[in-house]
């Protein structure tokens, strides 16, 4: 049995690599970056049945480990069985647990490398791979993964693509490179988005698209398709960036005729409750509760998506004034004067009260309560960033105006840092002041992406209606 001619002539090369190393054994550590969805599982599965196949007389196991059980092993598990299917195995192979498979004496074991699953005793006498290597801690590879094959000298086969430069998966493939110039043997293969849509176009057309929905310089984009490191300096925009940003229409005070708006809310961590006296309260440096609003120009949006540019055209802010008595400005700036489609409120901490007020007083349809966590900052975070790469946000033209220099001193000292499973974290440093117009700024992107996919002249007729 061989590997099968479906794959692709990058794909055999790993493949046949991975082989000779496994029936000479050789013992190597190979170092795999394909692009996002170029094929790196299907190649897995194959792997494994061909050699499930070849050792089914002699017995031993392969290992695959991967940062989840699930999705991410579950997948892997899911992909074999179709695959052992597809082979003729349909009524040869048994499973003794979740994750063990059966081929004659031979086993295809899959074990989670979370940081808590114990997976020490585990043997792996054929072949040890590990999915996703970028976001497996080193620790946990090198002192439970890596010695499973010691008795065997197992091949190893490391998957995955660039993060931030000091992964698993990056201090191997440094190691293999070195090698390679020592001995000449191939060790890392990489295949960025390019050499996919090689052989298959539809591929590039996906891709092209997401290239222009995000912009090269996102760090997704670096990372999954052009197997590029995400080295940042700290600052979440660059002066390009932040040049981008900056638009040419005029501030507006109240709305314009016919057009469609959305608004995002940050809410005050520290509010004055009576204690303070104005002068303190009004104080620079404490936190604000700032009032987003955007016009939706759905003529220069994303013609893929259907997300309309959002053109942010006001900015108020309160600083030092307790929540509940913005409430009734807030429902009259929003319910009476905006009137806007979509508002996007930050309900975490203080912020769930105001966003449950404003839900019962403008409705759950247009009121969306959004709650910081790790996760969810960091996907906003992303958006905010393929908006601005895009084109699709701009903000008002310089007016000289306190909330126009705030917004901008926020934006230049915000810092981003990258964490494990693909995460962002992003903020100003509180030595450096506040960034309630930053996130603001990135509900802004959140309400504007979220809204009803209706065509550009249902938009503004459903706008001029209200």
């Amino acid at each position: 049995m061989a590997i099968q001619n479906t794959l692709r002539p990058y794909q055999l090369a790993i493949g046949r690599a991975v082989l000779d190393s496994v029936l000479h054994r050789r013992g190597l550590t190979f170092t795999v970056e394909i692009a996002r969805q170029g094929g790196k599982n299907e190649l897995s599965a194959q792997l494994e049945v061909l050699l499930l196949t070849l050792f089914m007389a002699q017995g031993g196991n392969l290992v695959k480990g991967a940062p989840t059980y699930v999705p991410q092993l579950l997948h892997s598990i899911l992909r074999l069985k179709d695959r052992l299917g597809e082979a003729g195995y349909g009524g040869l192979w048994s499973k003794e647990a979740l994750n063990i498979f059966r081929l004659g004496k031979a086993r295809q074991v899959f074990l989670s490398a979370q940081p808590s699953a114990r997976v020490v005793g585990a043997t792996a006498h054929i072949l040890l791979e590990i999915d996703e290597a970028q976001e497996v801690e080193k620790a946990k590879f090198y002192k439970e993964f890596r010695p499973m094959g010691a008795s065997t000298n197992v091949t190893t086969l490391l998957y995955g693509t660039p993060w931030d430069g000091d992964s698993l998966l990056e201090e191997a493939k440094a190691h293999n490179l070195d090698l390679e110039r020592r001995d000449g043997v191939k060790r890392h293969f990489q295949y960025d988005w390019q050499e996919v849509a090689r052989h298959n176009p539809l591929y590039g057309a996906y891709v092209e698209g997401e290239r222009e929905r995000l912009g090269e310089s996102h760090p997704l984009f670096r990372s999954q398709y052009l197997l590029l490191p995400v080295h940042t300096d700290g600052g979440l925009l660059s002066g390009s960036q932040r040049a981008q940003l900056q638009g040419d229409h005029p501030r507006q005070h109240a709305p314009s005729p016919g057009a469609a708006y959305v608004a995002a809310l940050d809410v005050a961590g520290g509010v004055n409750d009576g204690s303070l006296s104005r002068a303190e309260a009004s104080a620079p440096g404490r936190d604000s509760t700032v009032l987003t609003l955007g016009e939706l120009d759905f003529a220069h949006g994303d013609p893929t998506t259907g997300e309309p540019q959002v053109r942010i055209v006001e900015h108020r802010w309160w600083t030092g004034v307790a929540l509940a008595s913005l409430h009734p400005q807030l429902v009259d700036l929003l319910g009476r004067v905006w009137r806007p489609r979509r508002v996007a409120v930050d309900a975490t901490g203080l912020g769930q009260g105001t966003a449950s007020f404003l839900e019962r007083a403008l409705g759950s349809g247009v009121v969306e309560p959004f709650t910081f966590t790790a996760g969810s900052k960091s996907r906003l975070g992303y958006d905010l960033l393929a908006a601005v790469n895009s084109g699709r946000l701009k903000l008002y033209a310089p007016d000289g105006s306190q909330e126009f220099g705030e917004f901008w001193r926020q934006l230049e000292r915000a810092e981003s840092h990258l964490l494990p499973n693909r995460t962002m974290a992003f903020a100003v440093a509180s030595a450096k002041g506040h960034d309630d117009f930053l996130m603001s700024l990135a509900l802004l992107v959140h309400a504007g992406r979220y809204l009803p996919r209706v065509a550009r002249g249902r938009a503004r007729e459903a706008a001029g209606a209200r």
